[in-house]
């Protein structure tokens, strides 16, 4: 139980998919502009990579592994050339069906998305989590845990991203900051903030 806590931190500070990783920086900076906004998309992928990633893993290790047919006579068959199509699937579906039940309850919320929230099916920081699990050759238990973790993470960095750039709303920048500017620029030196955790956690 003590190592998932820690591979649920790690995912969340030490290997934040936007501050570390650079994952999924294209919603991260255009839904940061209203906390609202930030924080719904910061919901939509903890709640994509949480069924996403340990979905995965299921598929990857009962389908796709090599060996894994090995019970039907077919030891030297290795399906793992399809994970990135297999991957993309399941997200699309997941963010599908996310679509539908927001369109269903929360039609404001799902407004708030607009364009962006079909872009989920595509989105690097929710198919880097999968392909991390494959890479690293996480458990069940684990790959829920750190896909989790890692949406856990990814809304952190946005919903403060977009609390300070709403702050921001009322100071005089210099016209070459207003906008995307200051926006990379506060990425970046939440960036180096996060780094920090990395320092932290080495041994």
């Amino acid at each position: 139980m003590a190592d998932l806590g820690a591979l649920f931190l790690r995912a969340m500070f030490v290997e934040n998919m936007p501050l570390t990783y650079f994952l999924g920086l294209c919603t991260f900076l255009a839904l940061s502009r209203r906390t609202e906004a930030a924080v719904g998309l910061g919901v939509a992928v903890i709640a994509v990579m949480g069924v996403t990633v340990p979905l995965n893993q299921v598929i990857y290790t009962a389908v796709l592994a090599p060996g894994v047919w090995a019970w039907l006579g077919m030891p030297d068959l290795d399906l793992s050339y399809l994970s990135l199509i297999t991957f993309i699937g399941v997200v699309a579906a997941s963010v599908q069906f996310l679509e539908m039940v927001l369109e269903r309850y929360l039609p404001r919320v799902q407004a708030t998305f607009g364009a962006f929230l079909p872009l989920l099916t595509i989105h690097c920081a929710i198919l880097g989590g999968s392909l991390f699990m494959v890479e690293r050759r996480y458990g069940l238990a684990e790959a829920a845990v750190y896909g989790v973790g890692s949406g856990a993470g990814f809304a952190l960095a946005v919903v403060l991203l977009g609390a300070i750039r709403a702050r921001l709303a009322y100071a005089d920048l210099p016209a070459g900051l207003r906008g995307l500017g200051i926006a990379f620029l506060i990425a970046g030196m939440m960036s180096l903030g996060f780094s920090a955790f990395a320092e932290m956690a080495a041994p």
